[in-house]
């Protein structure tokens, strides 16, 4: 009987801990920039394995319709964390600089913006410089086509005109011939026209990376009200995304498998050829190997801040102290993820 009472009273104990632990899980509400695609696999991932909760932390992890909708929202406390394209928050910060929850980034993902412009053999446009006088195409918030006078600037192009569409007619509308170049990211268009039927060799694509244009791309961002009040849950949020992000640059197909998970009818195939073009241009980009992951440069820092200003015609001028805070990030040994250069 006392046995019996003892082994009872145990598994209550074990019950009550494991219901407090349950319970004592900080909430996190992270808002992706797009839908669920290869690069997602960086958060899901870590999700799905459990390395968030091992952390004290309850994460969901939703997906998001570009990195404007997810500066506002997690300005407006909807969400608590985001990832967001940093130009894109350094125009919220220059255009409401008397918001009272404006968003900061905490770890630098994409080192390199994945901008670029794309144009077809046929056209004749082989370099930055053919693109004089030329027709482009993009929606309007399309962080290429905002960012292109800086790209415009580093290449001596003095003169182009713009055209406007939905995101899905975007690639459709060069394959016609309707513009001569278009811009977007470079793992989400080059996909795109191949689906159209283009073959690859047949695509011209000038990274702005590659051509004079050092913007930085996309970052974690928290809360100011989550920065006040819970630091510890920004660094153990930070450490935790790292050990996935680390998995899923060894083995992306794993971490498609996490995307699968929460999308059932997206293209494995394609979703990890995505993943791998994303990790190769924008995540262990040379730009990330030279600074570390994670990291930003002050002097390229400030140099975007006054790019993006000039290029985006904001109200204020970007102070980029105010949009960047990487005391959260951590130790060398855990932002130690990226492969060896090939």
């Amino acid at each position: 009987m006392l046995r019996r009472q003892v082994i009872s009273s145990a598994i209550a104990v074990t019950a009550t801990l494991a219901f407090a632990k349950a319970h004592a899980e900080t909430p996190i509400k992270f808002q992706l920039d797009w839908r669920f695609e290869g690069p997602s696999a960086l958060f899901l991932l870590p999700e799905a394995n459990g390395y968030f909760k091992a952390a004290g932390l309850d994460v969901t992890v939703d997906s998001g319709n570009g990195s404007g909708g997810a500066v506002t929202r997690v300005a407006s406390g909807t969400y608590d964390m985001g990832f967001a394209d940093l130009a894109a928050l350094m125009e919220f910060h220059a255009n409401n600089p008397d918001a009272p929850n404006k968003p900061v980034a905490v770890m630098m993902v994409y080192n390199n913006t994945p901008a670029a412009v794309f144009a077809l053999k046929k056209s004749g446009i082989k370099a930055p410089a053919d693109l004089e006088g030329k027709k482009l195409g993009a929606p309007v918030f399309d962080a290429g086509r905002k960012a292109f006078p800086i790209f415009q600037k580093a290449n001596k192009v003095t003169k182009v005109t713009w055209t406007s569409m939905d995101p899905p007619l975007r690639e459709t509308m060069l394959v016609r011939g309707d513009v001569d170049a278009i811009t977007g990211f470079s793992f989400t268009s080059l996909l795109n026209l191949e689906a159209r039927g283009v073959k690859p060799d047949d695509i011209v694509v000038m990274p702005y990376a590659d051509n004079g244009v050092k913007l930085y791309g996309n970052a974690i961002i928290a809360s100011p009200k989550l920065i006040a009040e819970n630091p510890d849950a920004i660094k153990a949020f930070l450490a935790a995304f790292s050990k996935g992000a680390r998995e899923v640059i060894a083995n992306p197909g794993e971490g498609v498998k996490a995307i699968k998970a929460r999308d059932g009818i997206i293209n494995t195939t394609l979703e990890t050829r995505r993943l791998q073009l994303a990790i190769d241009s924008v995540v262990a980009s040379p730009d990330a190997r030279k600074e570390g992951f994670g990291h930003v440069d002050a002097a390229r820092l400030a140099l975007m801040a006054s790019q993006v200003s000039d290029a985006y015609g904001t109200k204020t001028r970007i102070d980029p102290k105010a949009v960047w805070n990487g005391s959260f990030l951590p130790e060398k040994s855990v932002l130690d993820i990226l492969p060896k250069a090939k």
